[in-house]
């Protein structure tokens, strides 16, 4: 574990020339960093909707309002033979979740701007947009049936309300002019995520759009589901599908009682879509995870995505197939080792299409029903979101170097995408990034582990550069080719430091065994890749100086940070660490999603207590000497913010320089805008302490 090299090294593959250091923007300005003003201010592009005659795609596209420190999202429409875009709603409230009617002459989406988040009617030929619902409670989400005649949507919502909206509506009410503050709870989840429980539910509803336009009586779909539809906090309407006749919805539903907080079991239900029918499990038989169901076009075949590993958040996610006619299933690809994200049909039903983890990129795939062959269909870079229609390919495409932007693709020949929008041009005109490569080394038990190097902005050949050493979190996860809004090597790169990251054993996109391998072995594997992975990186690249680097985290990277800090304290002359587990005990009794630290520690923590003190990182506070910046948050109920509280105390009790900094009103996440750019100065200072840095 404590060896820094071991075998031949092996070759390096370049995905951004090394000479090429500017941006691909024409230049109008001398020359500058990426700022973190930069970074909260700068367009996203997100969610492409094919048009149903494939001549227009439908985005959302976030601008900042930075002195109300938010995003504001609207609906863009773009014409795919002019590639001219123009937007369809405005305004300081939001509207997102842009839906094509079935004959293509509307736009169907979400907006807050009566007040509640609503359902709206857009009419592409001519006329205002028109609310289709008008409920007391927000919608969060919906999906269209086929023909446009009914839409399925959640709401947050109380059970005992039985599906009467006006009902919850008034405990809403009630609760809000309650002078008491007090909770009571008698099971789990208390909290989740960043939000205490109110003792509600996200419920699934369905209802008809009249011939007027608006929505008919709600339905409620998931009766006697003790469980949220979509899960919570990330379920979206994927987790929910009409069939092709529109008869049935099938949705992705927990139920797990007072098991709930240690439970992945999410299955598929169906039922007939205007609520005559009580839900039917279609998944019973599997204890694990069944999500993202999708019917083919003709309505003989489900598919969904499907874990084998009951407790295993980060188990494979195979693709399966259900013969509706006969109940026959299978997997569609068993020997396609990478984790399937949503899924799309072709209009044959022949294909599928998906998005996944691969190799430090995130590609589009397309695969075969019959075979089970998959083929990526988008290059190099970080796919955000895509959708097909016939031979027509659109997705949002994002790289260490550049954020979002749509492109478009003939299926018969993908390689050749087209660039369709550049919705940062002028901002980004005169900034110039950091070349970066991907390399690749022998890690733990000589496996070939992967990592990423990036210049900084400003680089000149024959000098050495103070690093920026990321290590990502997860831990089941990815740090890639992708343009990230909270941990940006570009923004480190605009600092002046080189930044150098590793996709650890653990990491996703390698294969699931490789992505196992981390449970069990949080500080062994990683840190040997680590210690590997930087050996290598100052070996190959003689502009790292190694005298001068830094070590910076988040979750399980906030982790890593108190490990290296007990096991590896002469590395880095500082350590910036965001949320980080410093305790594992306090951590399982703690955190909210208790099948995460159970598996990851083979158990609970009173019945194997060995389990959580072998790679604890509490316990090796006596080694700790490195100067430490931590920040939390008082909202992160994933890892609660007293993790980061006490390993402050350890630093300054120790006596060893340290400074804490604490938001409040963040989560797991620094979401707001000038919050990120507190968070962005704050961790610039103390590296330009320790380890110097220029970013002019």
């Amino acid at each position: 574990m404590i060896r820094l090299l071991a075998g031949a090294l092996l070759a390096t593959m370049s995905l951004y020339p090394f000479g090429a250091t500017a941006s691909m923007n024409q230049k109008t300005k001398a020359p500058r960093a990426l700022t973190a003003i930069d970074l909260v201010n700068l367009k996203r592009i997100s969610d492409p909707q094919l048009s149903p005659d494939g001549k227009s795609v439908a985005y959302t596209l976030r601008t900042t309002d930075y002195d109300a420190n938010k995003g504001v999202t609207q609906i863009w429409l773009l014409d795919l033979a002019t590639h001219a875009s123009r937007p369809m709603t405005s305004g300081e409230k939001s509207s997102s979740s842009a839906r094509w009617s079935a004959d293509g002459q509307a736009l169907y989406f979400l907006s807050v701007r009566s007040g509640s988040n609503q359902l709206w009617k857009l009419d592409l030929r001519g006329g205002e947009a028109q609310p289709v619902s008008d409920l007391p409670l927000d919608v969060n989400n919906f999906v269209l049936s086929p023909d446009g005649t009914r839409v399925a949507f959640s709401l947050e919502v109380f059970p005992a309300c039985k599906g009467d909206i006006a009902c919850s509506k008034k405990k809403f009410d009630e609760l809000a002019a309650k002078k008491t503050t007090g909770m009571v709870f008698d099971k789990l989840f208390i909290r989740h995520w960043d939000t205490w429980s109110q003792g509600t539910r996200s419920q699934l509803f369905a209802a008809t759009i009249g011939d007027d336009g608006k929505l008919g009586e709600p339905a409620l779909l998931s009766k006697d589901i003790d469980g949220d539809v979509p899960s919570k906090p990330f379920g979206d309407e994927t987790e929910y599908t009409f069939s092709p006749d529109g008869k049935s919805v099938v949705f992705t539903a927990r139920i797990a009682g007072r098991t709930e907080a240690w439970s992945t079991n999410l299955d598929l239900w169906q039922v007939a879509s205007d609520g005559s029918s009580k839900p039917v499990n279609l998944t019973q038989a599997n204890e694990a995870t069944d999500t993202t169901p999708k019917f083919s076009p003709d309505g003989r075949y489900l598919a969904w995505a499907a874990m084998k590993r009951p407790k295993f958040e980060a188990d494979r996610l195979a693709i399966m197939l259900r013969d509706l006619k006969t109940g026959a299933t299978r997997e569609v690809a068993p020997d396609w080792d990478r984790s399937a994200g949503p899924l799309q049909f072709s209009a044959d039903g022949k294909t599928i299409y998906t998005q996944a983890d691969d190799l430090g990129q995130h590609r589009v795939f397309a695969i075969d029903v019959a075979s089970g062959k998959a083929s990526a269909l988008s290059g190099d870079g970080h796919v955000g979101g895509f959708d097909v229609n016939g031979r027509t390919l659109v997705y949002a495409l994002d790289s260490l170097n550049a954020p979002a932007d749509l492109y478009v693709a003939d299926l018969d020949a993908p390689a050749k995408a087209r660039q369709l929008t550049n919705v940062n041009a002028e901002r980004l005109a005169d900034v110039q990034f950091g070349a970066y490569e991907q390399f690749s080394f022998r890690g733990w038990h000589d496996e070939t582990v992967h990592g990423y190097v990036m210049k900084p902005w400003n680089y000149h050949k024959g000098r050495k550069y103070p690093v920026a050493f990321i290590v990502h979190g997860g831990p089941q996860g990815s740090m890639g080719n992708d343009f990230h809004y909270r941990w940006n090597p570009a923004i480190y790169a605009g600092m002046g430091y080189a930044v150098v990251f590793i996709d650890f054993h653990g990491s996703t996109g390698y294969g699931q065994a490789f992505t196992d391998s981390i449970s069990g072995d949080w500080g062994g594997k990683p840190l040997e890749d680590l210690k590997k992975g930087w050996a290598y990186a100052l070996k190959q690249y003689d502009f790292l100086d190694g005298d001068k680097a830094a070590a910076l985290g988040a979750s399980y990277g906030g982790y890593m940070m108190n490990w290296i800090a007990g096991n590896w304290p002469d590395a880095f002359k500082c350590i910036v660490n965001h949320d980080g587990v410093f305790d594992n005990r306090m951590m399982y009794y703690s955190t909210e999603e208790l099948w995460f630290d159970e598996w990851e520690n083979g158990g609970t923590q009173y019945d194997d207590p060995a389990k959580f003190e072998e790679f604890n990182p509490v316990n090796y506070v006596k080694n700790w000497k490195t100067p430490m910046l931590i920040v939390h948050s008082e909202k992160d109920y994933r890892i609660p913010v007293e993790q980061g509280i006490a390993a402050f105390t350890a630093l300054q009790r120790r006596g060893i320089p340290s400074e804490l900094l604490v938001f409040p009103d963040e989560n797991h996440w620094v979401l707001k805008p000038q919050n990120s750019v507190q968070w962005h100065e704050t961790v610039q200072a103390w590296l330009q302490r320790w380890i110097g840095g220029n970013a002019r």
